[in-house]
């Protein structure tokens, strides 16, 4: 028969869905204990209704399942309480008690892709959502940050039905398609302006890296707003380790004003690492494409700035479709045109490798 101790160590392979940490090391196991094969377990979760709880029980049943003796398992979910949650908030941040705040990306693995345009109109969100689900897709841990302050849409074009969760101190993502989300349109109505300067933008986003339990993704794609303003200098300070990718159109004049957003990455040292051309070409029902908006703009900026040209997506109605219903064209029509793009982008984006070293002080002899 399998003793207390054996159960716990089977928990302890077991995550959090949300949380992404084992639940034994989140304090989340109030009770675990085995009687003649009879395993009596008590779960406190830290959010009431979690949507992922089902999913979190099966993991649990599997778990113990393996376990030779186990005939049955009575499971309870309860939710925390405020101090239990003050505590889970205590393990999951990355600073201690009295100390400043860590914006957690300043020393990690974490690749981060601030996907920008020079000016509004070309795509940039939509191609950000469809590139993030396309890195989850290759399994990667995703994490998405929607800078576009003014213009937040990516909430709407993830499909993400709930707000963040809070848990003690800090701000849980919600998550669609394996992106984790943070974004200013989950505190703020939609139709509503945000108006605020430059300070105030500043401490937003600050508290969006600071405030908010990213686990360990394994890429931070950013949605940065158009042109090269405040958010675009705060996001520079705090990230300095961003790779830049330009979206562009095909026109010239579309290419000329990207290369005003690329020569902003270049000033405040961050690394460009590729253009991603939108709207190439559109194909008819006589399976012709049509150049609706020229050519070669994509290609051009991309042989201006050194980089390559990462990718064209094509014009189609799905990719404005699933932004507007939440269905993203990668999920939505996989084997598609457009999706097929994407899934190259990310396939390309993966094998390039970080363009910088994190640690340069550090040689292998």
């Amino acid at each position: 028969m399998p003793t207390d101790e054996q159960v716990m160590e089977a928990l302890r392979g077991v995550d959090d869905p949300e949380l992404g940490r084992s639940i034994v090391d989140l304090g989340m196991v109030r009770r675990a204990s085995a009687k003649r094969g009879a395993v009596d377990l008590e779960i406190g979760i830290p959010i009431e209704g979690a949507p992922d709880a089902a999913e979190l029980e099966n993991a649990i049943r599997e778990a113990l399942s393996g376990l030779e003796g186990v005939k049955s398992i009575d499971a309870r979910f309860t939710t925390m309480s405020e101090d239990e949650r003050h505590a889970l908030s205590d393990r999951l941040r990355p600073w201690g008690d009295g100390q400043a705040r860590v914006n957690p990306f300043t020393d990690s693995r974490t690749r981060v892709l601030a996907v920008s345009s020079g000016k509004g109109g070309v795509g940039k969100s939509s191609i950000t959502t469809n590139l993030s689900i396309a890195l989850a897709q290759r399994g990667h841990q995703v994490a998405a940050l929607d800078a576009d302050v003014w213009g937040f849409s990516m909430p709407r074009m993830l499909g993400v039905d709930r707000p963040p969760s809070i848990v003690g101190e800090l701000i849980v993502p919600p998550r669609a398609h394996g992106v984790r989300l943070i974004s200013m349109g989950f505190f703020t109505d939609e139709d509503q302006p945000v108006i605020w300067r430059g300070p105030m933008l500043h401490k937003a986003l600050e508290q969006f890296l600071t405030d908010v339990w990213w686990g360990e993704p394994d890429y931070l794609v950013i949605d940065m707003p158009p042109g090269t303003g405040d958010i675009s200098l705060s996001m520079a300070q705090f990230l300095p380790r961003a790779e830049v990718i330009i979206v562009t159109t095909p026109q010239v004049a579309a290419q000329r004003v990207a290369q005003r957003a690329a020569g902003m990455a270049d000033k405040v040292r961050l690394s460009v690492v590729g253009v991603v051309e939108n709207m190439s070409w559109f194909t008819g029902d006589d399976g012709k494409r049509y150049e609706i908006f020229g050519s070669g703009g994509g290609a051009d900026l991309a042989h201006d700035l050194g980089v390559e040209l990462l990718g064209q997506i094509p014009l189609v109605p799905a990719l404005r479709e699933g932004g507007d219903d939440g269905h993203p064209i990668v999920v939505a029509a996989p084997d598609s045109e457009a999706a097929q793009a994407f899934a190259g982008i990310a396939a390309r984006v993966d094998e390039m490798g970080p363009r910088r070293i994190a640690h340069p002080e550090l040689k292998i002899l």
